[in-house]
């Protein structure tokens, strides 16, 4: 019965969203800030970290400082940071968030610093970032906390982990004592021993004096009292049961992992808020990445992003936020629920980039904006082609292969719509996921962004195999050519001649009559020029990437 009604509820929820929300909100993008610096350069954002990145001499917050200039140098005008915040371990990367206002100040799981480094540290590189024009992105882990200081023993609802509306029943040996009490009609209502208290006896009441209980939290996926991993929904007379304004995926999506945070408990909602100004304020950040906001009440965090823009005078304040799903339809209706103030990732792109990778020459290059946020909305799309998330070994494995992961980066970087975001993996060495031909080459796309992808755009997207488009400049700048393929390459015999090449004819236009353009990625500068009526033949390696400027813009 309860099953039945849970199930009408969020179906009747949807059904008022959709009215409530039917037309789309103004785009984000052009209302945000995307770079500190004057002009009219294009805004490029940077992931500064890998899952489990180190630097063998200086912690990582040193090290990103040093890179500074370098990152500035290469048209970097955001740094998306790791989760700044205690761990519950010591070299935890903060997903495993234990305390958001412990940045490395106290002792606490052992330690000062966060793997990342201390909080002084964090300041001082956050400082050097924004005297190069450089904004930093504060990683917010609000959906969870782990590393509890001590159990707690309340009752709970053992529910189906593949449909958390679905209470399961007495067979379950997760049960240390089993009762029926009035007002759980229906329920099986069982005593376990969680750990939910978190006293964070090491900063005390330094910054905010809340003192976490099972009280704050929905629920949990482990009962220390019989040593039962599972999903367990938190009761009790003050709890509400799970949020209904979360991604109904396995019936509802509120519990990731961890001790599942309720974003509606008044203690927690100004704890947040307060949190969400003083942490920009503290480090000299300029925005959000919002990890999991499928799982998370979606009001909440609309009144969270409110209330900081607000509270710091903020209109233009940058938030992009992780969705994960391939699927496009899904994510839509957050889009419209935010109301412009949020960006996202576009990860149904990234699938694309992933399976073209997969496919090979089998992939038909004409669907690769297909069924994306880059097309649906693009002043709404975060674009990057890989994460943390996707490397391989990592429980959102996606990883797109090198054989196309210049393709994908010319894609985001150079197309003209979307922000782009580089993944540290693809652009630094590193021990997890590092190419060095993948990062000489994404630094001469990141260059060509800086230089010439500027002005209106023409796409030439009817070959199944290589597709091209033409930037074709703004005045200043006079734009470039761009050539993608995904066509097999045959192994070049000693003595064959020349690498074989797709070609693709562009009208560059009148003005430019009998122009020369350079290729940017062959070694030997090879030149095209255009014709009598405008027109040139740009061409492409097989199952490569290829950018054309001309000629008198490099010179310049």
């Amino acid at each position: 019965m309860l099953l039945i009604w849970d199930t009408f509820a969020d179906n009747l929820l949807k059904a008022w969203e959709r009215v409530a929300f039917w037309r789309n909100p103004p785009p984000a993008l052009p209302n945000m800030r995307l770079s500190p610096r004057d002009g009219d350069e294009n805004p490029l954002m940077v992931q500064f970290f890998t899952w489990d990145c180190s630097h063998p001499h200086l912690s990582w917050w040193k090290h990103f400082e040093s890179e500074v200039p370098n990152l500035a140098a290469l048209g970097v005008t955001q740094v998306w940071l790791p989760p700044p915040n205690k761990a519950m371990r010591k070299q935890g990367q903060g997903y495993d968030a234990y305390d958001l206002w412990d940045l490395g100040e106290f002792y606490q799981k052992g330690t000062i610093a966060t793997r990342w480094g201390t909080k002084e540290e964090l300041v001082k590189a956050v400082s050097a970032a924004n005297a190069h024009g450089i904004d930093v992105l504060i990683d917010a882990v609000l959906n969870h906390k782990l590393g509890a200081d001590r159990p707690e023993k309340f009752m709970a609802v053992p529910v189906d982990p593949n449909n958390r509306l679905k209470d399961l029943g007495p067979a379950r040996e997760i049960e240390a004592k089993i009762y029926i009490p009035l007002g759980f009609s229906g329920l099986l209502i069982v005593h376990i021993q969680g750990w939910t208290a978190f006293d964070f006896l090491g900063r005390g009441d330094k910054y905010s004096s809340l003192k976490w209980t099972y009280e704050h939290f929905t629920g949990l996926d482990w009962d220390h009292r019989t040593r039962a991993k599972g999903v367990y929904r938190i009761t009790s007379r003050n709890h509400q049961g799970w949020s209904r304004w979360v991604d109904t995926e396995l019936g509802n999506y509120d519990y990731l992992l961890g001790i599942d945070i309720d974003h509606r408990h008044p203690d927690v909602r100004k704890d947040l808020l307060d949190w969400g100004a003083w942490v920009l304020q503290t480090t000299g950040g300029a925005g959000f990445r919002l990890d999991a906001i499928k799982h998370m009440d979606r009001r909440f965090l609309l009144s969270f992003i409110k209330h900081v823009r607000e509270t710091l005078g903020r209109d233009d304040l940058f938030s992009v936020a992780e969705y994960w799903s391939s699927d496009l339809e899904p994510i839509k209706p957050y889009i419209r629920s935010f109301e412009g103030l949020v960006t996202f990732f576009d990860v149904p792109l990234h699938y694309n980039f992933h399976e073209a990778s997969k496919a090979g020459s089998r992939y038909d290059l004409r669907k690769i904006l297909d069924k994306t946020i880059l097309k649906y909305r693009p002043d709404d799309a975060v674009t990057f082609v890989d994460n943390h998330d996707t490397q391989i070994g990592q429980t959102l494995e996606s990883w797109v292969g090198s054989n196309f992961k210049l393709q994908a980066y010319a894609l985001i970087l150079l197309y003209g719509e979307g922000h782009p975001c580089v993944f540290y993996g693809d652009l630094y060495p590193n021990r997890e996921c590092y190419d060095e031909n993948v990062a000489q080459g994404l630094r001469r796309l990141m260059d060509a962004r800086r230089k010439f992808a500027y002005g209106e755009r023409a796409d030439y997207f009817q070959e199944m195999n290589c597709i091209g488009f033409l930037r074709k400049g703004d005045g200043s700048r006079g734009g470039c050519a761009v050539l993608v393929s995904n066509a097999d390459c045959p192994e070049k015999q000693e003595g064959a001649g020349q690498t074989p090449t797709d070609t693709i004819r562009m009208d560059v236009g009148l003005d430019n009559v009998n122009a020369k353009y350079r290729s940017l990625f062959d070694p030997e500068g090879a030149t095209v020029q255009s014709g009598s009526g405008g027109w040139a033949s740009f061409t492409c390696p097989l199952g490569g990437v290829q950018v054309w400027v001309k000629d008198g813009d490099i010179d310049s």
